[in-house]
Order: structure tokens, then sequence, then C-alpha cells
């Protein structure tokens, strides 16, 4: 994700209709899904952000965020989408 752009943001609602602000932080094609790590959008710089890991998958048409179930899913996603965003930090 290039920086001179800024920032990708979404707004996501839960199954008690809660709505959460998330900050994209990398999106990753993966086996024929699509993965986002995201960050709470809060507005404040921290080192300590709980990166989280959805999967974007279509239901009734529509595209929606998943927790990951599978644990070993979820460990190649996590390593790929934390390997490109330290690299995207070193360059």
């Amino acid at each position: 994700m290039s920086e001179e752009y800024g920032s990708d943001f979404i707004t996501i609602v839960d199954e008690d209709g809660t709505e959460f602000e998330l900050e994209i932080l990398s999106t990753l094609e993966y086996n024929g899904q699509t993965y986002l790590a995201v960050v709470p959008a809060t507005g404040e710089e921290t080192e300590d952000l709980e990166v989280s890991i959805l999967k974007s998958i279509e239901e009734d048409g529509e595209p929606i965020l998943s927790a990951i179930e599978d644990e070993e899913e979820l460990e190649a996603v996590y390593t790929l989408i934390m390997d490109e965003l330290y690299e995207d930090e070193e360059e």
C-alpha cells in the first residue's frame, strides 16, 4: 500500500448493530480469497496496535468481512501480511 495515497478506512457493523471504523493496513490475495489487515481507526499513533486479519467473503451477493476460523489459514495469512507490511517499512 503506497503512503502517497493515504490510508483507507472502512466502517463495519457487527451482529448487534455496533459500528466500528477500521483502518486498512494491507490487502492480500491468497488461495483465491481476499484478506484484510485492519486496526481500529482511533486517530492516535501508537506502537501497540492490535492488528486483526479478516477474510472477505460473499454472502447473498454482498461482500462481508469474517473472522478466520481455521488456525492454519490464519497463521499463513498473518505471516504473509506481516512480511509484506514490514517489507514496506524497510523501503
